[in-house]
């Protein structure tokens, strides 16, 4: 059923749980997983002053590190279960980088996570996991993560 699929990760605990169901898929359908971590420009651009994005090797580089290290963890889980493991690393929109990997690797699942927010919340901000749900034609499964009552 499945050959080819796509999780899309920001290394949150929101994401570590489709980590892990889309790793089980894999292994389940003996599929090929696609990892794709989006280093979102809009963040290193608004906030070029703050430290965590403004190192020496440039603005986009504490964001670029976290999602090399949040890929070789997901590598790893992923060669434990004898998955065999693309990742990518992107910079860009995420919503648009995702929706546009996808097609390009005709995945047949996008493999998403997101924190359980109220309607009200979403409302407001939104999230990159709506879009994507809206924007894209490819099936997608989404894994919700209860969020903290203190956020």
């Amino acid at each position: 059923m499945y050959n080819r699929i796509l999780l899309a990760t920001d290394g949150t605990i929101a994401s570590a749980n489709a980590e892990s169901h889309a790793i089980d898929l894999a292994a389940t359908h003996d599929a090929d997983l696609y990892v794709l971590y989006v280093v979102d420009e809009s963040v290193y651009t608004a906030y070029s002053g703050d430290e965590y994005v403004n190192e020496a090797e440039g603005p986009e580089h504490g964001l670029t590190e976290h999602g090399q290290e949040t890929l070789d963890r997901v590598h790893a889980v992923a060669n434990d279960n004898g998955v065999e493991f693309v990742e990518t690393l992107r910079h860009g929109g995420p919503v648009k980088t995702i929706i546009e990997y996808g097609d390009d690797q005709d995945v047949d699942l996008i493999v998403l996570g997101t924190k359980h927010r109220s309607a009200e919340y979403r409302a407001l901000l939104g999230s990159v996991t709506d879009r994507v749900l809206r924007l894209t034609a490819r099936p997608t499964l989404v894994i919700k993560t209860e969020a903290d009552s203190r956020e």
